[in-house]
């Protein structure tokens, strides 16, 4: 049986991060654990930390994923040791990919997102505190 997992990314501002991830992945905010009334104990957070200080986000339809974003006081310093992929269908022609690609890339732009570089395959991008990602296709 394969093992499931959680991404967490570190962040100052949590709740900017979050809404663009929802935005980036289709994802919704995650509803408190039984017994616990609030996001802070349903996210761990530190003692007297604020809601505003993290998120949890799932995949709606519970296939990917729960991506948990929390704020730390120190902002990004290097390059991301792993990064995401957001991946648009990858059928069709290669030039049906890389509209597609380019197109989803404008969408995340949009969303606060920010290009960093076009390579023949995919787009690296960061989000809205630098967290490296790549629009890229699906195999076909």
């Amino acid at each position: 049986m394969a093992v499931a997992i959680d991404l967490t990314l570190y962040c100052e501002n949590a709740r900017l991060v979050a809404e663009f991830w929802k935005t980036a992945l289709g994802y919704v905010d995650e509803i408190p654990a039984a017994g616990h009334a609030t996001g802070e104990e349903s996210f761990a957070l530190p003692a007297g930390g604020a809601e505003d200080d993290g998120a949890c986000l799932r995949d709606p339809e519970g296939a990917g994923p729960r991506l948990s974003i929390f704020r730390v006081p120190e902002r990004k310093t290097a390059e991301n040791r792993l990064h995401i992929d957001v991946r648009v269908p990858g059928d069709g022609t290669a030039a049906d990919r890389w509209e597609r690609i380019r197109a989803e890339a404008a969408r995340l732009v949009r969303a606060g997102g920010t290009i960093l570089e076009a390579f023949d395959d995919h787009i690296l991008m960061a989000d809205p505190e630098d967290n490296e990602f790549r629009v890229t296709a699906s195999p076909a």
